[in-house]
């Protein structure tokens, strides 16, 4: 009965197109739009990218694909599929920026190579990785003597330093927590990311690094900073920042540290 009596409305009132005087403003993402591409287990890094965006800056993510351990072999696995997890994010729209987001992982994988994948799916955007941010970040900050604080393991933490040391900066001191999967560095808690920070600076360091992208970082950078009396770089706060000033994008965000107040 209500199908007939629908079917009666239809014939007795047709379906028109009208033409609308549609209204449409620049959307949630007028200033940019910047895609992540993570690891499959990464629980952080999304949270963080949008706890802290600017207001009107979109953050897309798509995951690659890996082993379940974060080791360099696992990581390296990523290159096969960063140009197809890339090319998931805004197929159809044009990104500001597309990152590789994971420390370790670009490392394994290269930096040009992993800039290369994804601007196979992405032409128009500008690349990076979470690396890449760290790099620039303690250059622009000044900082070349590191004490650096990680919870990876001794194969990872090495590939690290190398990394490093070639790209010029000297290290002073570097531990690992010997953490071996996403699921326990996630679960590191901010306060003993403070505490652990205190205990890995150098004296002589003008700077310091606690690498990785699962760690919750973000929520303690100003204290670990007041705490050591030294600017401080994280991995996502450094990456956010990258994918900003790539973006063209110069707030200041006053509880992530000195890199976003004076950069």
């Amino acid at each position: 009965m209500l199908k007939k009596n629908f079917e009666d409305s239809l014939l007795n009132n047709q379906v028109k197109s009208e033409k609308w005087n549609v209204q449409f403003d620049a959307g949630r993402n007028a200033r940019g739009k910047i895609g992540f591409v993570l690891i499959p287990n990464e629980q952080t890094i999304e949270k963080d990218m949008l706890n802290w965006a600017p207001k009107d800056v979109g953050m897309y993510f798509s995951r690659a694909i890996m082993p379940h351990e974060i080791s360099t072999s696992a990581l390296a696995k990523c290159k096969d599929t960063l140009a197809e997890t890339a090319k998931r994010i805004l197929p159809d729209d044009k990104l500001d920026v597309i990152c590789f987001a994971c420390t370790s992982g670009a490392v394994a994988v290269g930096e040009d190579v992993s800039m290369k994948e994804l601007i196979k799916a992405h032409p128009d955007s500008k690349a990076t990785t979470l690396i890449s941010g760290v790099r620039k970040a303690l250059n622009k900050m000044g900082i070349k003597k590191l004490s650096v604080g990680t919870p990876y393991v001794d194969e990872l933490n090495t590939e690290m330093a190398n990394y490093f040391v070639q790209n010029g900066f000297e290290i002073l001191n570097f531990q690992g927590m010997n953490l071996d999967y996403d699921k326990d560095m996630i679960r590191v808690t901010p306060e003993y990311l403070v505490e652990f920070a205190k205990a890995v600076d150098h004296p002589e360091s003008n700077g310091f690094l606690m690498s990785c992208g699962a760690l919750r970082t973000m929520d303690v950078i100003n204290q670990i900073e007041d705490a050591i009396g030294k600017p401080v770089i994280a991995s996502n706060q450094a990456m956010l920042w990258d994918c900003l000033r790539l973006a063209g994008i110069n707030d200041k965000i006053p509880k992530l540290g000195r890199l976003f107040t004076e950069l």
